[in-house]
């Protein structure tokens, strides 16, 4: 039977914003940063708290700005949210941090190893699919959402939630009525404002200044610890593209876990924790 720790609600004052975030652990820190789509919150890391935790490690789940139950931010590109992580770790008094990046985050963790190394102890990414190579059809497509952002420009409904969970999940059976109902509750109302104004101010995927190459071209300049972890069954060929990736780039540490989706941290749970906990660890 599927779980879900709850875990108190915490606020901390980042830059004149109030930001929540939860918490489990002691030891070294590892922040766990949600995707982009429609919902998304420090909640999607719920199931996932406590087991990394048992490894040691302090872990943190924020909403990042504009989500969830924190403040809306003054400027809607990913640039902001990118450089607002390093403003979260100042603010909760720590000098570097293991990132968890799911989605759309992932880019913005190795975007921050290659920049802010000092800051940055490891990465791990679940599901980016920027990082990848794309196929020639793919590379051809300029238009439409940045990576993740699923929404419609109607407050969803909770048939609409589901819906996405289900594109999400391998496993439908996590798909409770509690679940849809507490996604439901981060997508409406503010919520759903901020996402029209990100759909609105092009947040993209390019968060990598300097050398213009994208991120994907980069991942042998990270030179901090870096896990990458893929679900089999995920959408736009994730699995094929991250076999690429892997022929290309041989000492990638990248795993393509079966049985598996975008949602990475649930459907893969035990393998993730498994992986993730002693690499972070370490």
């Amino acid at each position: 039977m599927d779980t879900i720790t709850r875990h108190q609600d915490k606020f901390a004052a980042v830059d004149g914003l109030r930001i929540r975030y939860i918490e489990d652990g002691r030891g070294p820190a590892a922040l766990l940063i949600h995707g982009a789509s429609l919902g998304s919150s420090a909640d999607v890391w719920r199931r996932n708290l406590a087991p990394l935790a048992s490894y040691g490690l302090r872990v943190i789940a924020y909403d990042q700005p504009g989500f969830g139950l924190s403040d809306d931010p003054p400027e809607w590109g990913l640039g902001f949210r990118t450089s607002f992580i390093l403003r979260l770790m100042d603010a909760l008094g720590l000098d570097s941090a293991a990132l968890v990046g799911h989605s759309q985050s992932g880019a913005m963790a190795v975007d921050l190893a290659l920049s802010h190394p000092d800051r940055v102890r490891s990465v791990v990414v679940l599901g980016t699919g920027s990082l990848l190579p794309t196929f020639p059809e793919q590379a051809a497509k300029k238009d439409g959402p940045a990576e993740g952002e699923e929404g419609g420009d109607s407050e969803p409904t909770a048939a609409d939630v589901r819906g996405i969970l289900e594109n999400n999940l391998y496993e439908q059976a996590l798909i409770t009525e509690a679940v849809v109902q507490d996604r439901l509750q981060m997508s409406t109302g503010k919520n759903h404002r901020a996402f029209l104004a990100r759909l609105h101010a092009g947040s993209g995927n390019k968060v990598a200044k300097g050398s213009g190459k994208p991120l994907r071209e980069r991942l042998g300049e990270v030179s901090r610890p870096l896990l990458m972890l893929y679900g089999r069954e995920d959408r736009a060929q994730a699995a094929q593209r991250a076999e690429l990736a892997k022929q290309r780039t041989p000492g990638l540490n990248l795993h393509i876990l079966p049985r598996c989706k975008h949602l990475v941290q649930w459907d893969a749970q035990d393998a993730f924790q498994r992986l993730a906990g002693p690499f972070l660890r370490g």
